[in-house]
């Protein structure tokens, strides 16, 4: 089932425009697990966000059950004046994926992604993400069946499970399904994240692209910390149409600023006090929030200046966000204060 060039995607292209009004790539926020909730995404947003974001990877298989489905509601909620985001879902059975994708249009998503990357082994055992590179078969069927739902569709992928060289078949084989956007993590699964990514390899890629479906967009992630770096790339690789950053952010949360700055304290501790906030409005109004899970990003915000540590520390001991509070309120007064001289 071949889908006409989606309007959708050729805004994003049309809007992605530098400093001077010149067109550049489209950056986007990878999709990440437990992290591109709505709360991180408007954090994101407020520090100079990207031009794509993406929902945290839902399974398909409970999105269509009478009962799983509301287990998974944080996962797709999306708050009024947020940007939409792209839904990323994920499986192994066509019916399923067929049936997640089409409740999405109802939700005001307006675009879809099939993740067939994720290296996590229990996803590997359910036969999808990263699986699917050995199953080319079953991935061709999923994006058809995601088709179905009307709305254009894109994939997430690695360059192979094994080996590098896989690429070369299954990278063609996605083209030729005609995705309108082909995301390449370009590492493999047994790489995971600690094998370099293979910039070597995007230029192949690239020609590869223009051979088979020259209008699929061509999206590129893994290593790529900040704006500047993803332009570079782009630059340095003609054909590239969009730059995602995923671990990049968690280090700096301005990652998508196209002009670099030193950013103060007062201004980390003002993101991380919106994401407090933000945590306990989905919390009360959407679904019940891991508060431990947000201990994650203390480091994200309260790093590289005089007693950084100890002030991790003593919040890493908290149990309640109005007990982080509290402890901004008493030391952070006198941390910018300092900062300052």
């Amino acid at each position: 089932m071949r889908q006409a060039k989606s309007a959708y995607w050729q805004k994003i292209v049309d809007e992605a425009k530098d400093e001077q009004g010149n067109p550049r790539p489209f950056f986007s926020m990878a999709p990440m697990e437990a992290v591109t909730d709505t709360i991180f995404r408007r954090v994101v947003a407020a520090a100079g966000g990207p031009d794509i974001y993406y929902t945290e990877f839902t399974n398909a298989a409970s999105m269509v059950h009478p009962e799983a489905k509301f287990s998974i509601q944080g996962r797709l909620a999306v708050a009024p004046g947020e940007q939409m985001p792209i839904a990323q879902i994920w499986g192994s059975k066509p019916e399923a994926i067929a049936g997640a994708a089409k409740l999405l249009p109802e939700k005001g998503y307006e675009a879809v992604d099939l993740n067939m990357g994720c290296p996590d082994g229990t996803v590997i055992k359910n036969s999808a993400g990263s699986d699917l590179i050995r199953h080319p078969d079953t991935a061709l069927a999923l994006i058809d069946a995601a088709k179905e739902s009307g709305l254009p569709v894109s994939v997430k992928t690695r360059l192979g499970f094994y080996k590098v060289d896989e690429y070369q078949g299954w990278l063609e084989t996605i083209l030729k399904a005609d995705v309108q956007v082909l995301t390449i993590h370009l590492r493999t699964r047994k790489e995971m994240s600690k094998a370099a990514a293979h910039f070597e390899l995007i230029d192949d890629i690239v020609a590869m692209r223009d051979r088979l479906t020259p209008n699929t967009l061509l999206q590129i992630n893994g290593d790529i910390k900040n704006y500047k770096q993803g332009m570079a790339l782009a630059a340095a690789h003609p054909g590239v149409d969009g730059i995602m950053i995923g671990r990049g952010v968690l280090e700096d949360p301005y990652a998508f600023n196209s002009v670099e700055k030193e950013h103060t304290l007062a201004e980390s501790i003002d993101l991380l006090k919106l994401q407090l906030d933000l945590f306990d409005e989905v919390t009360k109004t959407v679904t019940p929030k891991n508060f431990e899970a947000l201990k994650r990003y203390f480091k994200i915000y309260l790093r590289g200046f005089a007693n950084a540590s100890k002030l991790r520390q003593m919040l890493m001991e908290t149990h309640a966000t109005d007990e982080v509070r509290a402890i901004l309120d008493e030391h952070v007064a006198e941390l910018v204060q300092n900062e300052d001289r």
